[in-house]
């Protein structure tokens, strides 16, 4: 026994879905009594692949003495049982952090050009001044977005309509950076992001909020969805509101 980050599950959230049984490819989680159950610690891996699929956020990681991850009996149950391995199953929604190596400046030394053709100097100029991904953690929709992952310790919040980062050039530099990115439509996306947001905010230790739209008005309801979360959350946490117009410029923050 050690003590270790292991998933729990609040009875009175759950509705008896099963969506989380059937994620947990490891066989942890079971239906009993139409509720589901951690049955057994070892073949919990703490990776919260359960997490995403769960839709009364039921589910949340605590650390606490359990029994170590068994691989060995997860793979003879996953032959007993027939269950598929982990990584054949959708990665989509598999919650795991990004490192980026930092890479070297646009227009470093060595991308200099000598003597040659204008249109080889234009190729070695774009490939030495490629951007870089800032994202740093997965899912990014707000509603695959597990409440309680552990990217969100101590995470400066980004919020951000979904359109803004095709609107904005340097989005990645200028927003993503050392965020933790969530993204949403509020005009396509049905139902309201206050809930989830809120949950995220109030369970988690954010440091602060930044949220980015469009200036279209219908981009106001991810906003306005911030907003309430932060009212709700109880917690007075630094934020901001950043309006991006439809030709690319910033126009308030």
């Amino acid at each position: 026994m050690a003590k270790r980050k292991i998933i729990q599950i609040d009875d009175g959230k759950c509705n008896g879905c099963g969506l989380c049984a059937k994620a947990c490819h490891e066989g942890a989680i079971g239906m009993v009594n139409g509720k589901a159950k951690l049955l057994r610690d070892g073949y919990c891996d703490g990776l919260g692949d359960c997490l995403p699929v769960c839709p009364t956020n039921a589910i949340s990681f605590v650390e606490r003495e359990a029994a170590e991850y068994d691989e060995a009996a997860v793979k003879e149950n996953m032959k007993k049982t027939g269950k598929v391995p982990p990584m054949s199953g959708c990665p989509g929604s598999h919650a795991h952090v990004i490192n980026h190596e930092d890479s070297l400046p646009c227009g470093c030394p060595g991308s200099n050009s000598k003597a040659i053709d204008r249109k080889t100097e234009i190729r070695n100029a774009a490939t030495a001044c490629e951007m870089e991904s800032r994202l740093s953690q997965w899912p990014v929709q707000i509603k695959l977005v597990p409440v309680n992952a552990p990217y969100f310790r101590g995470a400066r919040l980004l919020i951000a309509a979904d359109c803004t980062a095709f609107a904005y050039g340097d989005f990645h530099e200028r927003f993503i950076k050392n965020h933790v990115t969530l993204i949403g439509c509020p005009k396509l996306d049905a139902g309201d992001y206050s809930e989830k947001l809120t949950a995220i905010i109030k369970e988690n230790d954010i440091k602060s909020v930044t949220v980015v739209r469009m200036e279209v008005p219908c981009c106001g309801g991810i906003a306005n969805a911030a907003i309430n979360a932060l009212q709700n959350s109880g917690k007075m946490i630094p934020w901001q509101i950043v309006t991006i117009s439809t030709d690319g410029k910033i126009i308030d923050e």
